[in-house]
């Protein structure tokens, strides 16, 4: 009996998901946390690197474009790798990449290498979540990818915040160091630990490209898009909405925000469980969620009592959602994942980089800051429709 097959039993028989996918949960939050730190330490990168602001954010662009991009081209060129090979030379490429960014002076070379990480961090995703539904049976599958994927939320939550931080106490390559040595410990822990996995049959770029052509997938991955920009333009300006609307002092917001982060972990081992079974029914009571909990928010902002306990429920509401488009993909695309798996992690990211726009359109033209509340719901309600689409086509053409 190989090793491999020695550890999928092991872990079938105790009924537990396997440490491989916590593993992955690891790697993900170790190297999510380099997206989510540069936020907070940008003003001293401007300074350090002496270039103005602005010039300091195309950082955070030229990581979040490469993440969009990215993801399905390396899917493509990695399609025959041992996924263990694949994981490994990712998080390798991104850590190297950081560590040439933190010892240059030069800025166009520091706004290359953020490029590169997000390339890395893209491919690195995609396979992952392949890699963890691979490793479990057919049963918990979407359970395996939603703890893979809460490796990103505790990278928002926690290890942005975290590398902050230290950033203030050591400078601001100090939070990034710590992202690189978890990255090399992750790899080396992956390379050990994970068994050598490969797609389940003979992988085939035709094949791939031939499931991307199914109409149910595009309604998928525009739900992912729409979901994800529908509770993260609430959680970008939540300190602000808490601040200037509720009355809470400063000293409160963090708490808040980690309500939200609690929420989140919730709202995945719920989506987790449910969506093994029934994804379209998470995915639609995510959305509906999501559009009750922003329309509350928006209108009861101006009480404590009612604004801090709806923002917990919204991260519930938002991350039931996560497994559950997981499931809906690798249902869909069962026979040829990979692809699939990563257009899905360019979609949550191309949700994420709309905010800004989203935002930006109705605070510059005079908006209050409740309007992204009403914003999200907006876009969930949105997002409430793809389900129901997605859904209707399931009943119509089971397999397309």
């Amino acid at each position: 009996m190989s090793a491999e097959t020695a550890y999928e039993k092991r872990t079938v028989a105790r009924g537990r998901l396997p440490l491989g996918v916590y593993l992955l949960a690891f790697c993900l939050f170790a190297m999510g946390s380099a997206e989510f730190l540069l936020a907070g330490v940008l003003p001293a990168i401007a300074d350090d690197m002496e270039v103005s602001l602005s010039s300091a954010g195309a950082l955070i662009s030229a990581f979040a474009v490469a993440v969009v991009i990215g993801g399905p081209p390396l899917a493509i060129m990695t399609l025959r790798w041992p996924r263990r090979t694949t994981l490994v030379a990712a998080q390798a490429v991104f850590a190297v990449s950081v560590t040439v960014g933190l010892l240059t002076p030069s800025y166009a070379v520091l706004l290359g290498t953020r490029f590169v990480c997000g390339l890395a961090y893209a491919g690195f995703w995609a396979v992952a979540a392949v890699t963890a539904i691979g490793l479990v049976p057919a049963d918990r599958t979407t359970r395996a990818s939603g703890v893979v994927v809460s490796g990103l939320s505790l990278a928002m939550i926690a290890g942005g915040p975290a590398g902050a931080l230290l950033s203030y106490f050591t400078g601001w390559r100090g939070g990034f160091w710590g992202v690189v040595a978890l990255t090399a410990v992750g790899a080396a822990l992956t390379l050990m630990t994970l068994p050598a996995t490969s797609a389940g049959t003979e992988p085939s770029v035709r094949r791939e490209l031939r499931t991307m052509r199914r109409p149910r997938l595009w309604v998928v991955f525009a739900a992912t898009i729409l979901s994800t920009a529908s509770y993260m333009i609430t959680f970008n300006y939540l300190a602000v909405l808490l601040t200037d609307v509720t009355g809470l002092p400063e000293v409160w917001v963090p708490a808040v925000l980690t309500l939200f982060g609690v929420g989140a972990f919730a709202g995945l081992s719920i989506g987790g469980r449910i969506s093994d079974r029934r994804p379209s029914h998470a995915l639609l009571a995510g959305a509906v969620g999501i559009l009750v909990c922003s329309a509350l928010l928006g209108a009861l902002a101006g009480r404590a009592v009612a604004a801090v306990p709806l923002v917990l429920l919204l991260g519930v509401a938002g991350f039931v959602l996560n497994p559950a488009i997981y499931g809906r993909v690798f249902g869909i695309a069962s026979e040829a994942p990979t692809l699939a798996g990563a257009t899905t992690v360019s979609a949550f990211q191309l949700g994420i980089s709309l905010v800004p726009a989203f935002a930006g359109a109705a605070l510059d033209a005079g908006a209050s800051i409740t309007s992204v509340t009403w914003i999200g719901a907006g876009l969930a309600a949105a997002t409430a429709l793809t389900a129901l689409l997605d859904r209707a086509l399931s009943a119509r053409s089971p397999l397309s």
